[in-house]
């Protein structure tokens, strides 16, 4: 009777185990770029990219009045 295993030597093992890793590297990689595409959306967002503009408009301006303050400050 034939049997349909393959034997369990160490080139096997070693191949099984490698494709294991190879595996999960995929997956991980798929669950990244999952998550990549998910943030990506979340930041297209109306509400959020309105907010991102609104808090980088405050950002400009609060540089913009140090740097004038420096500057009247330097006379």
């Amino acid at each position: 009777m034939a049997s349909n295993h393959l034997p369990l030597d160490g080139a096997s093992g070693d191949a099984l185990d490698s494709a294991r890793a190879q595996g999960r590297l995929h997956h991980s990689i798929a669950t990244t770029l999952l998550v990549i595409a998910a943030a990506r959306a979340e930041r297209a967002a109306p509400p959020v990219q309105a907010a991102r503009q609104r808090l980088a408009q405050i950002y400009g301006a609060t540089r913009l009045r140090k740097r004038l303050e420096r500057e009247t400050a330097q006379g």
